[in-house]
């Protein structure tokens, strides 16, 4: 009796721990696939790249970019649009630059082209992390940048609302600074 109850107590065990590896790795391929929902969500909401020439797949919070893009700008702005992401631990960018070679493309790839695909950049990955960010609200809160200078406009329901606006503003890449015009309304 006492050999039938040790395996009993054996074979509970070993369940328990089989069923508790199995529950961690459904945490973890949700947690993954829900993270590349929004990696795919945040590049379709993009006007400047084309996200269906841009691949995402995710393992334990790890992001691998594939495709192709038109220029490194556009590589770098896929890049950090999915750094700017909830629960993304690390971008592995294997995008692969392909210069269109028509002479529309060319004069588009002017230095003041340049400038306007970073702001919009900047102006996406800004707007992108206020939308992820509980504590902001962010469709009352419109961006706009020229030349690296971010100008936040519209409402916010607090002081520490506006604040971590403006702070999340000033954090992103290639911002030079931050013109707060933002209005608290308490709610």
């Amino acid at each position: 009796m006492k050999t039938f109850n040790k395996s009993i107590i054996a074979a509970l065990v070993l369940g328990t721990t089989a069923m508790g590896a199995q529950a961690n790795s459904w945490e973890n391929e949700s947690k993954d696939a829900w993270i590349d929902g929004k990696a795919e969500t945040v590049l379709l909401m993009n006007t400047n790249l084309n996200n269906f020439d841009i691949n995402t797949d995710v393992k334990n919070g790890k992001v691998v970019l594939t495709g192709k893009v038109e220029s490194e700008l556009d590589k770098e702005l896929a890049e950090e649009l999915i750094l700017s992401l909830d629960g993304v631990t690390d971008v592995d960018n294997e995008l692969t630059v392909v210069k269109n070679t028509d002479t529309k493309s060319k004069k588009m790839k002017s230095d003041s082209t340049e400038s306007d695909l970073t702001d919009a950049k900047i102006t996406t990955v800004i707007t992108t992390r206020y939308l992820f960010n509980s504590e902001v609200g962010g469709t009352d809160i419109d961006v706009d940048t020229d030349k690296g200078v971010v100008t936040l406009n519209g409402t916010v329901g607090s002081d520490a609302e506006k604040q971590l606006a403006v702070k999340i503003a000033k954090n992103a890449e290639d911002v030079r600074d931050v013109v707060d015009n933002l209005t608290i309304v308490a709610e």
